[in-house]
């Protein structure tokens, strides 16, 4: 129960995390190209966590090289693919409409996970990822979010699911390594990967003429997305993945457009209305309902210990 508090501590801190960084990226994205604020930020994060190995956890370094292409692998799906797929989609779409797209993650995770046979919702469960997407639209919902489009727009949400299936693509995949390796060795690698997948793309951009227009406040902007919101955020994401199902892990991408809202009203004195604190309830409540263990679940836990 204990190891459960921690991970759920360490996947909601993520969620911070990335609410955050998502009002980071729409300041910095001014400044600098997408693509290559994606290689500033996982390439700073990834250098960070490798680093700190080396200097604290040597044998965590060590990997088989059987085990390469697939950390290649997910280094692609949540380094390369997630962050192009995601921006491209705000480009295209309403921010509101992308957040419902990627608020789909849990929901993807569920039917891929249950197909894996690595995971088996209870009704209280399944009710509970049915909360937290129905929370996000009440908040969404309220700031104008509108259904119908053009195909550009339409091109964006296609973008943006395609987002979600990556984030639960990775989570049921990496719990293969997440059975041989520590987490931080996980993350480190397929952050690294990721990010060297990315650097041919991004040198269409002139990333040199953008780090030389880069400003002091930009500059900081970066060194949080890569500190925080890339090598703690994803160490404790991925740490989580290690301890609760990929559903569990999943459901708290949902808190991401609340924190966002959360610190838009902090930061521009925005008023917080009576709907938004609905839908934020909504969305812890369902955060709950998946990961508090059931009389049944404890009892198979202490039936195996």
């Amino acid at each position: 129960m204990r190891r459960d508090v921690t991970a759920n501590c360490g996947a909601f801190i993520a969620a911070i995390l990335f609410g955050a960084s998502v009002v980071a990226v729409r300041v910095a994205v001014r400044d600098i190209p997408p693509l290559t604020l994606a290689i500033l930020r996982f390439g700073q994060g990834g250098l960070l966590l490798l680093l700190l190995l080396l200097i604290r956890a040597r044998d965590f370094l060590r990997i088989k090289g059987r085990d390469v292409p697939y950390l290649l692998l997910l280094g692609a799906i949540f380094f390369t693919i997630f962050p192009v797929t995601f921006n491209m989609s705000l480009r295209l779409t309403e921010a509101s409409r992308g957040a419902l797209m990627l608020a789909t993650m849990p929901l993807w995770s569920v039917l891929l996970a249950r197909a894996a046979k690595k995971e088996r919702l209870s009704t209280r469960q399944m009710c509970g990822v049915l909360l937290t997407f129905a929370g996000v639209g009440i908040v969404l919902a309220e700031r104008g979010l509108t259904f119908g489009g053009t195909r550009l727009s339409l091109a964006g949400d296609a973008l943006m699911l395609v987002t979600a299936l990556c984030g639960a693509v990775y989570g049921v995949l990496a719990k293969r390594m997440l059975t041989r390796y520590n987490a931080l060795t996980v993350t480190a690698y397929t952050m690294m990967f990721g990010t060297l997948l990315l650097v041919p793309a991004g040198f269409f951009e002139d990333p040199s003429s953008a780090m030389a227009r880069m400003r002091a406040d930009t500059l900081m902007l970066v060194l949080f997305l890569g500190i925080f919101g890339g090598a703690v955020g994803y160490f404790l994401w991925t740490f989580a993945l290690t301890r609760l199902s990929p559903t569990q892990v999943a459901v708290y991408v949902n808190l991401n457009p609340m924190v966002a809202t959360l610190l838009g009203a902090t930061l521009l004195a925005e008023k917080l209305t009576g709907t938004f604190i609905a839908g934020f309830v909504a969305v812890l409540g369902g955060v709950l309902l998946v990961n508090l263990r059931g009389r049944s679940q404890v009892e198979r836990h202490q039936m195996t210990n």
